[in-house]
């Protein structure tokens, strides 16, 4: 069961609404509308028992308290049934003592990953879907990062990125290079150029 209520047929940028879809995965019937009011990272793999794929739900597996506590639900999907997943899912508990916790999607027609472009609509595989989606909780997507198959993505950066997000959701500060929880963020660059040196790039002060 794939049901993209959403159609798009212009590629999804950031601010872009979330199509919403219908769809079965390990944990039930599965509806991402459900998830308003939270942050949601919606992010897909080619395919399950691949090398990268498993090391990377492993490391979501071991942080899903971290972003649990940033009020974020983590969603997984790939092409495969959703009995080859609940197979997979026991596959990595056995090697890497983890448990999954996030619900892992099922998409055997493709439906979803060609909606949120993913993959291209000619395309005959999978193997282009590692595509991230951070999806604030007015459903608004707030940014995309996408590896290519052969390249694993960083748990520590998506917690990073959906830090810096909540960081300035709403407010008129801005995050600098490699900024972290706790360090300072910068102001937007004053609108007289006179008005000093670094009228264009000024940190914060500190409370």
């Amino acid at each position: 069961m794939n049901d993209v209520t959403t159609a798009r047929p212009n590629p999804l940028r950031i601010g872009s609404l979330a199509p919403d879809f219908r769809a079965r995965s390990t944990m039930g019937d599965f509806q991402l509308s459900a998830l308003r009011g939270q942050w949601v990272i919606f992010f897909s793999h080619p395919a399950d028992f691949t090398p990268v794929c498993s090391t990377e739900f492993a490391a979501l597996a071991r942080r899903q308290a971290d972003f649990a506590a940033l009020d974020c639900r983590l969603v997984g999907l790939s092409v495969d049934s959703l009995y080859a997943h609940i197979a997979w899912v026991r596959a990595l508990r056995d090697l890497f003592d983890v448990q999954i916790g996030f619900p892992i999607i099922e998409d055997p027609s493709m439906a979803v990953g060609r909606a949120y472009g993913m993959i291209d609509e000619d395309a005959a595989d999978s193997m282009t879907m590692r595509s991230t989606f951070f999806i604030d909780p007015q459903g608004v997507i707030r940014a995309i990062t996408a590896y290519p198959h052969n390249v694993g993505r960083s748990v520590d950066e998506m917690l990073r990125l959906l830090h810096a997000l909540q960081q300035v959701d709403g407010g008129t500060s801005l995050t600098p290079e490699g900024w972290a929880p706790g360090q300072p963020t910068l102001l937007p660059a004053a609108e007289n150029a006179d008005a000093a040196p670094d009228w264009f790039c000024r940190l914060e002060a500190q409370p």
